[in-house]
């Protein structure tokens, strides 16, 4: 299994180390150039030309390449052509807000999806499993930022229970948890009902195995059938999604932080991009890459967690 593990370890180096050359690349490509976009039409070409030299702009691109892979290796983003501070610092400051917004979007997806999947799957046919399966597939058709803006409505604006945006900071948790959890919902809903969608169908799979008849003829009741045999071996198609879904999140932290005005990540590309701070935008993304691939890896655990064949290997 260890074999199997670093094998697939060294897989996901290779990604992320040609996701590093994809994403470089294509923003250099990027028609504009941001010293003359930083100093305005009337600038002179000379003025340019030496804050494109301050900037790290001039050079081949491989010297370029390397000089950025190299400095994220050893901690050091660049720095921002906007704010003229490191890039690393920007990211400390708005991983507070972030971090916690994934975390908070996927808990919230599982205790959407994993219910709604059992109910559904142990009520098939019945009114129940109708009622969730089109409740999920409402989930899925409603863009998030529609739903973020109609959680705006009705639950900041009319209720008055929770802020419209902003985030007043983590000194006080409970004001900053009441300040991400519209975004939070408006992220989960749609992966929750993807996820439990496939749970449903993986569990419904599982239901007409022979080890499930067999413990139900041992007197297993229905419920603990489900739950203690039928939901562990449900669980790695669940897990794969999972995995997935984790990317969407951070996807689509993008465009709900800037709904709510959250200053996180997301909305920090979106202001590199609008500012054509493309180190901001380059070195983010990798960032993001990043995460991708050490959820993904630790997807890879949990299969061998949860399929004890995998172990054997």
């Amino acid at each position: 299994m260890w074999r199997a593990l670093l094998s697939r370890l060294v897989s996901l180096l290779a990604s992320l180390a040609v996701a590093s050359v994809v994403i470089f690349v294509m923003l250099q490509a990027v028609p504009g150039d941001p010293a003359a976009f930083m100093l305005g039409l009337n600038a002179r070409p000379d003025t340019v030309a030496a804050l494109r030299a301050e900037l790290g702009l001039e050079g081949a691109l491989p010297a370029r390449y390397l000089a950025w892979v190299g400095g994220m290796l050893t901690g050091d983003f660049g720095t921002s052509y906007t704010y003229r501070v490191p890039v690393a610092g920007l990211i400390r400051d708005r991983l507070p807000v972030s971090a916690p917004l994934a975390l908070y979007a996927l808990i919230l997806t599982l205790l959407i999806a994993i219910p709604a999947g059992l109910v559904s799957a142990s009520r098939r046919g019945r009114a129940a499993d109708w009622g969730v399966m089109g409740a999920t597939q409402l989930g899925i058709a409603i863009p998030n930022f529609w739903f973020a803006m109609l959680l705006v409505s009705v639950f900041a604006i009319s209720l008055g229970w929770f802020s419209a945006g902003g985030f007043p900071g983590w000194s006080d948790p409970l004001a900053a948890i009441r300040a991400l959890t519209l975004p939070a919902i408006a992220l989960a809903l749609p992966q929750a009902s993807i996820l439990a969608r496939v749970l449903r169908s993986s569990l419904l799979d599982t239901l007409d195995s022979d080890y499930i008849r067999t413990a139900r003829a041992k007197g297993l009741s229905r419920r603990a059938t489900l739950v203690r045999h039928a939901l562990r071996n449900a669980a790695i198609p669940a897990l794969t999604i999972l995995g997935l879904q984790f990317s969407f999140l951070l996807a689509g932290a993008i465009i709900i932080e800037n709904v709510f005005f959250l200053p996180g990540l997301g909305r920090l590309i979106f202001q590199g991009i609008t500012q054509r701070d493309l180190i901001v935008v380059q070195s983010v993304t990798m960032l993001l890459v990043f995460a991708v691939i050490v959820v993904t890896f630790a997807v890879e655990l949990a299969y061998a967690a949860a399929d004890p064949r995998l172990r054997r290997r």
